[in-house]
């Protein structure tokens, strides 16, 4: 296949200092299959599909919806039998992401169908993105139309995940039919500046003359590394033409040549003009001040022509001269022989019109052609803050109707609800620099991840049941602490939720912060000084309605005030207090019991000894008793005369 442009010297130059690294990469890429993913979606099981046995991975990577019966409304949508929606009440965002994806270049096909359930809308309208870029729109009648039911981009892939998000419009529930990730040469396409990873081709039109039967790349016996292409069969370009059909059954040279690999059988066939009406004319609709990619096929395969000069035409598109005095056998050196011409058209209205007039001889041919709409790829937002607001979505208990999937700031048309970014030049990334999810019913609590928002400079989550403590790391987002824009507020309002404990030191550090509202809430202790003094400053600060918090003006007076090391400090001590009581009263006890017992013990041994000392005492009183008798006694006999001498 030969390629030739207005400037025909420059681009042989090109072919022949290139050459050489040219076979060094189709070596390469002939060497391996190219890596190629199809996804069955809302399927639990892989499928194969006839008649070339295709297979289709069951359903994974999305972010939510539901799986339901399909009905396809086309003949060209694969025959599967399983879709997945997204209801609204989902979230406007649902996203595929599928990961370890090679980086390189892309065909990324989408099918559409719809759900098997009359209760349900039965043609959504629906927006589609890929990496962050807008590059489809659903719109009413696309099930009706075999072009529209289904979607096509080429797309680089850098960070070896990709991402496919379909964004409610309001109209129905997005349902997805299969995903396609193919790849393709790295160089295909290219159609020169601007081409590269910044751009997005969505294919607008393809189409294969001469022939009415719609074919893909693999049913005309084309190469993996072409992409399974989906070509349109036209027997004529227009209804009001007077066309003609050829078709050959010839070998056609400059085929399956990278990078682009087009089989041959778009070039055995071919529409040609007639002796009454020998030009050729095509127009198809396109949207407004948008740049277009025009690739144009030819072939020479009509019997009738066999040398140069025999077959001359100018190709024009939108009226002005796109290609002139094309000879088909002149440029490719000999019949049979492929020749494909592109072109980038800048469309400022809402046609595109080609027109192929003859100059030399008779009638105009062409074989296929492909128009591309160029899409200025969509820079994504820094990644930390992307993960930085995943985690905010789940510590905070976001409801599912927010959806917060895919990337926050693109593509612009479908932002996140509840976020606002800038584009930070420097860096060439967006940035998040407000957080708007006031009144919402959150219940979670504020992680500490939220200062990796750094770009911030509001935060409103006014109004929920927001508990637990106030991070010390919001003191930290640097967005807060320096205005940037000038006439915009940096403000925070945490109002009105059931945070409690103290007031973070760290918030002193946002010295540029105007509005602080931390009202209505559990809080408590002292308000930092740094901050007690900032209203004096044209800040607008609220600390009412937290009962435990003091010391400014409109609060209570503090106590004492201790620093934390003191606090710390006198928890301790009277810790050591306490448990120096109870090892007394342990002891104290421990001694008491021992003292009642040896007391037990001693009794239990003098018990027999006191008995008998209470009887001695007893008898040494009855014994006293009986002694003045006997005193009596004594003193008569000593006064009556001697018996014995």
């Amino acid at each position: 296949m030969r390629q030739r442009s207005p400037d025909v010297l420059r681009l042989w130059l090109l072919a022949v200092f290139a050459w050489p690294a040219l076979l060094g990469v189709l070596a390469a890429d002939r060497s391996k299959e190219p890596f190629t993913i199809r996804i069955s979606c809302g399927s639990f099981d892989d499928i194969r599909t006839a008649p070339t046995n295709t297979l289709w991975y069951r359903d994974f990577g999305y972010t939510g919806g539901r799986f339901a019966n399909a009905t396809r409304p086309s003949f060209i949508i694969p025959p599967l039998k399983t879709l997945r929606y997204f209801p609204l009440s989902d979230g406007p965002e649902n996203c595929y992401n599928i990961n370890n994806v090679p980086n390189g270049h892309y065909q990324v096909r989408l099918f559409f169908a719809l759900v098997a359930n009359p209760n349900l809308d039965s043609e959504p309208i629906f927006d589609v993105s890929v990496e962050g870029t807008l590059f489809s729109s659903l719109l009413l009648g696309w099930s009706s139309d075999d072009e529209s039911t289904f979607a096509e981009a080429l797309v680089f892939v850098q960070d070896s995940s990709l991402s496919i998000c379909f964004h409610s419009t309001g109209h129905g529930d997005p349902s997805i039919l299969s995903i396609e990730v193919l790849q393709i040469d790295d160089n295909a396409y290219n159609f020169g500046p601007p081409w590269g990873k910044g751009t997005v081709l969505r294919t607008a039109k393809r189409l294969k003359c001469g022939s009415g039967k719609p074919a893909f790349d693999e049913d005309l016996n084309g190469t993996h590394w072409g992409g399974d292409r989906f070509w349109l069969g036209l027997n004529t370009l227009s209804s009001s033409s007077d066309d003609q059909s050829i078709s050959t059954e010839n070998v056609i040279a400059e085929t399956s040549l990278a990078p682009n690999f087009y089989p041959q059988g778009i070039y055995q066939s071919a529409i040609v003009g007639t002796d009454r009406q020998p030009s050729l004319s095509f127009e198809m609709d396109v949207t407004p001040n948008k740049n277009y990619s025009v690739w144009l096929h030819f072939a020479e395969i009509d019997t009738g022509i066999t040398a140069e000069e025999q077959r001359v035409f100018d190709v024009l598109i939108n009226g002005d001269t796109a290609f002139k005095d094309v000879d088909i056998v002149r440029m490719t050196g000999e019949r049979f022989t492929a020749l494909v011409l592109n072109k980038t058209i800048a469309v400022s209205g809402t046609t595109l019109k080609i027109i192929l007039q003859p100059v030399k001889g008779t009638r105009a041919i062409i074989n296929a052609l492909e128009v591309f709409e160029i899409i200025p790829a969509e820079k994504k937002t820094l990644p930390e803050e992307v993960h930085a607001l995943r985690t905010l979505k789940g510590s905070l208990g976001l409801p599912l109707r927010f959806g917060w999937n895919g990337d926050p700031c693109v593509p612009q048309q479908h932002p996140w609800s509840g976020v606002d970014c800038q584009l930070d030049d420097t860096k060439g990334n967006w940035v998040i620099d407000g957080l708007g999810l006031d009144n919402q019913g959150l219940r979670g609590v504020i992680p500490g991840d939220i200062s990796k928002l750094r770009h911030l400079q509001s935060i409103n989550l006014s109004g929920n049941s927001i508990k637990g403590s106030i991070p010390s790391s919001v003191g930290t987002i640097s967005g807060l602490q320096v205005l940037i824009r000038k006439g915009f507020n940096l403000i925070m309002d945490l109002s009105y939720n059931e945070l409690n404990g103290s007031i973070p030191e760290s918030l002193g550090q946002l010295t540029s912060l105007q509005t602080l509202n931390l009202n209505g809430n559990h809080l408590s202790g002292r308000v930092p000084s740094s901050l007690g003094g900032r209203p004096l400053h044209r800040a607008r600060f609220n600390f009412t309605d937290n009962a435990g918090l003091c010391g400014i003006p409109g609060l209570r007076e503090c106590g004492p005030h201790l620093s934390v090391a003191a606090k710390i400090g006198l928890a301790f001590g009277v810790l050591l207090a306490f448990l120096f009581l109870v090892v007394f009263a342990a002891c104290w006890w421990k001694r008491r019991q021992n003292i009642l017992r040896a007391q037990k013990l001693a009794a239990a041994r003098e018990a027999p000894y006191a008995k008998s000392r209470t009887q001695f005492t007893r008898d040494v009183q009855m014994a006293k008793h009986q002694r003045p008798h006997e005193s009596t006694r004594s003193s008569n006999n000593e006064s009556s005369p001697h018996l014995l001498s």
